[in-house]
């Protein structure tokens, strides 16, 4: 897919069910490594649900994805070179570029033909965390559902929930956050009056969904989709 944004066409891998009626729309960001064989499979598994699962490039400005080599199996010996040559593009992924392109994505998902006219549900994992929460942030009447895993969701601070009118799970790594950063967590998102749940984890670490690396955590990924699937069956028949 190539989506038409103000800076340029964004690569972009969709998948859907093959039958005919229209599905709701679920905008997935991928993590800082990017679309590849891992992605397009939890893509995939989300589309068997009854969805229209939506993966852009968030890179895109820097090239097709993958916009840097990666090892077919991403061990910890390999992480630290690799996001390292990533953190420069995650630092350029300002604020203003980054609600452009939600902008783009959001139209582009809302006019496939196979996409029903309702409300539409955000993902993320890892960086792509913060781009989903900012993106719900920014269209909260149409973003009915947002979720996001071992992300750092609150680091536009926690004035940027009250914002956010969608139903929420967020879904933390225990090595990425203490339980007093998650009591503070969730009492932002009790101020911001929204139906959520944002919990820890058990023995997971950074990227435990992801099953092309060393943080790959079986149990973690079976919670994720037992957390995700009612989050969308529910606040996407809502409204």
């Amino acid at each position: 897919m190539q989506i038409p944004t103000a800076d340029g066409l964004a690569d972009a891998f969709a998948a859907h069910p093959d039958h005919g009626e229209r599905h709701p729309g679920v905008l997935m960001y991928p993590d800082a490594f990017g679309i590849r064989p891992t992605i397009r499979d939890m893509a995939r598994e989300l589309a068997g649900h009854g969805y229209y699962v939506l993966v852009p490039n968030f890179f895109y400005r820097e090239g097709p994805t993958p916009v840097i080599d990666l090892p077919e199996h991403i061990g910890e010996a390999d992480r630290s070179a690799l996001i390292a040559r990533l953190m420069p593009l995650i630092k350029g992924l300002t604020p203003e570029l980054v609600l452009s392109d939600a902008d783009a994505y959001l139209g582009f998902l809302a006019d496939q033909p196979e996409v029903g006219a309702g409300p539409v549900a955000v993902t993320g994992y890892c960086i792509g965390g913060p781009l989903a929460t900012r993106t719900a942030a920014a269209h909260p009447d149409q973003v009915a559902a947002l979720a996001a895993f071992h992300a750092p969701v609150a680091a536009d601070g926690p004035e940027s929930l009250l914002r956010i009118g969608a139903d929420i799970h967020f879904g933390h790594a225990a090595t990425d956050i203490t339980p007093e950063a998650l009591g503070e967590l969730n009492r932002s998102l009790d101020a911001a009056g929204v139906d959520y749940t944002s919990e820890i984890y058990p023995g997971t670490v950074h990227g435990f969904t992801m099953s092309d690396t060393d943080a790959f955590d079986p149990a973690g990924l079976r919670l994720h989709w037992d957390r995700l699937l009612p989050l969308l069956a529910r606040a996407l028949a809502k409204g």
